[in-house]
């Protein structure tokens, strides 16, 4: 069963994040708030953590679309080949914010990542998942969490969240309501930047 946690983004306790951290460590599944909707995580580099999530997903490991919660552009380098300024002045001036930036991925990338020549990086606003991350000391595998009712796309309540995943995560953090609407995802990887989706982020920056 799930157990529900309430974590204060203005102010996460550190035993809290702690009790999470070692869930993932040992392989556990967890939903978290960021600035956009729930995400479902676990630790980037647990194979059987990350099985089950593409499992849970409907997808084959190797050809799934997960992005990384990286807590500041420190990652990048550890999961994105070197980039150019421009590039690195878009990241900057966007992030933390709720953005999905696709990357050029490096060797560095865990290995069940290592056929992937892109990487998508988020940085929330959120200083939850931040400071999860942070604890963790590397970054967490994100995906977002799907409502079956097309109309709602999105479940913004975490107890009724707790509830419909129950059987299938370990943790679910009650950060608050979320939002409805996902990250807006940006393509860096060509000479200008693409709109991928369009999201909670506004594009007209770019």
């Amino acid at each position: 069963m799930a157990e529900l946690i309430r974590i204060y983004e203005e102010n996460p306790s550190p035993k809290a994040i702690k009790k999470v951290v070692d869930v993932l460590k040992k392989g556990g599944l967890v939903i978290y708030p960021t600035d956009t909707v729930y995400g479902l995580g676990c630790d980037i580099t647990n194979n059987s953590a990350l099985e089950k999530i593409a499992k849970i997903k409907g997808v084959k490991l190797d050809k799934a679309n997960f992005s990384f919660i990286c807590e500041d552009l420190s990652n990048l380098s550890d999961y994105s080949k070197q980039i150019d300024n421009r590039t690195f002045k878009i990241l900057k001036r966007n992030l933390p914010g709720p953005y999905t930036f696709i990357l050029p991925g490096s060797s560095n990338l865990p290995a069940v990542f290592k056929k992937k020549k892109t990487v998508g990086i988020r940085v929330p606003d959120n200083a939850v998942c931040r400071a999860i991350v942070s604890a963790l000391g590397n970054p967490i595998v994100s995906t977002s969490i799907k409502d079956n009712d097309e109309v709602i796309e999105y479940t913004t309540d975490p107890e009724l969240i707790a509830e419909k995943w129950d059987k299938l995560v370990d943790i679910v953090i009650d950060g608050g309501f979320g939002d409805n609407v996902a990250s807006t995802v940006i393509d860096l990887t060509t000479d200008e930047p693409e709109v991928i989706r369009e999201g909670k982020g506004d594009i007209a920056i770019f």
